[in-house]
């Protein structure tokens, strides 16, 4: 049986409360408190340190106004390394809010735990190997148990992959193809990344053979295509569209779309969209700059000396990107992102399969710094949409991406309302 809210302790449970991201996570549950099911959210902190989730606890309350945080949220003490408080954390919610990563070393345990214990689970991984690996081992069994697993929840992936939702659904015809541009706008103070995404990059980077190998095992034909095919890009050009030269997005966004696309396909039967992820770069100096770390870094990922370097010193080899203490909260505060997306197609009535695209749109997700304004916030949203909504949700429990369980929710329209917005800006056109 699935979980009900009604049936747990808490609703929500935020498991890792006190690193980087988890402490957003927890200001950004505080902040929506009122928009659980019953205008209220029962929740938690769990995490190994009390001492620690409860500094968590005192710094929301004291950054929101809202002292009663103190005495109304409770702490959990779990850790991935002990399956019995892993088990015991899962029994008392009826979601899991995992924001403790690399998920590839740290996310097994706590997806295992949820589904054998009845919990819903959504995390914030951006590892495609960790996500389709979940798929490939806990899908079966959680849609036995009635369990939603839901990875990429954060900045990867929401924004590409309800984008692509929602292009299709502005989208009047056949929409077959979609590429997307990231642009990425850095404040007055400047921005940076904490150096856990770069764990996670430097460790998927150099396990590419084991992500084959799995996908492998997963065994999924080649989805059709469906119309002109989409055009393959160089990995460094000028785009026309964006007006700067581009690169492809090494995030997890094209395997994720690609994922929702085919259970689009496979159990919905509407016809899939092909799709690529960019990401905009600038001018000439920025790409001489991104291709010297790029060829540094391969050079590095190959080897475990290499690896230990980039973990040991990130500053050094991203140029200053990514940071052991991450952003402060003025550099939050001045950044932002936008995701265009460039999508063509037939118009009703033409056939796809003869002729080329006669129709174009071109739609945009914008919203507040991507990494701990943005990614709490569509994490908060996808948990609440989850409670709120459960009769929206695929029939079965399993393990799915974002686009898969909340493409017949109201998700698009809570984020609109929390500063993460979609819009079209051109309206399909020959």
């Amino acid at each position: 049986m699935a979980t009900t809210s009604t049936s747990r302790v808490y609703e929500l449970v935020i498991f890792g409360a006190s690193g980087f991201t988890g402490q957003f996570v927890v200001e950004e549950v505080a902040r929506n408190s009122a928009e659980g099911p019953k205008g209220s959210l029962k929740w938690a902190l769990a995490g190994r340190s009390r001492q620690k989730l409860e500094q968590v606890l005192d710094q929301a309350a004291g950054n929101l106004g809202k002292p009663e945080l103190k005495s109304e949220v409770d702490i959990i003490i779990a850790d991935v390394g002990d399956p019995d408080s892993l088990a015991s954390m899962s029994k008392q919610a009826a979601i899991v809010l995992n924001c403790v990563g690399p998920y590839r070393f740290f996310g097994e345990p706590v997806v295992k735990a949820c589904v054998e214990n009845g919990a819903h689970c959504i995390d914030i991984s951006g590892e495609p190997q960790f996500l389709e690996g979940m798929q490939l081992n806990y899908n079966s069994q959680a849609a036995k148990n009635g369990v939603y697993v839901i990875g990429s929840c954060g900045f990867d992936s929401i924004p590409a992959d309800m984008g692509v939702l929602y292009t299709k659904d502005q989208f009047k015809g056949t929409l077959t193809a979609i590429e997307s541009f990231l642009s990425v706008n850095a404040g007055p103070e400047g921005g940076s990344i904490h150096d856990g995404t770069w764990q996670s990059a430097v460790y998927g980077f150099a396990d590419q053979d084991k992500l084959r190998s799995l996908r492998k095992k997963l065994g999924h034909k080649p989805l059709p295509v469906v119309g002109a095919k989409l055009k393959r890009r160089g990995a460094v050009f000028y785009s026309d569209e964006v007006k700067q030269y581009a690169v492809p997005f090494m995030g997890s966004d094209p395997s994720v779309v690609k994922r929702t696309q085919r259970y689009l396909c496979e159990e919905l039967k509407e016809s899939p969209v092909q799709y690529s992820a960019f990401a905009a770069v600038g001018g000439v100096c920025s790409v001489i700059k991104l291709m010297f770390a790029g060829m540094l870094f391969w050079l590095f990922v190959m080897t475990s000396f290499g690896r230990n370097l980039l973990i040991k010193y990130p500053e050094w080899f991203s140029f200053g990107y990514f940071t052991k203490d991450g952003p402060t909260r003025k550099q939050m505060e001045g950044c932002s992102f936008s995701m265009t997306f460039f999508g063509q197609g037939y118009s009703q009535g033409q056939d796809p399969q003869e002729g080329k695209p006669n129709l174009k749109i071109c739609t945009q997700v914008k919203g507040p710094e991507a990494g701990y304004v943005a990614t709490p916030i569509v994490m908060v949203q996808a948990a609440i949409t989850l409670l709120n909504e459960s009769k929206s949700l695929p029939k079965e429990g399993g393990v799915y991406t974002p686009g898969a369980a909340f493409c017949k929710t109201s998700l698009i329209e809570r984020l609109n309302k929390h500063g993460v917005v979609f819009s079209v800006i051109s309206k399909p056109e020959a």
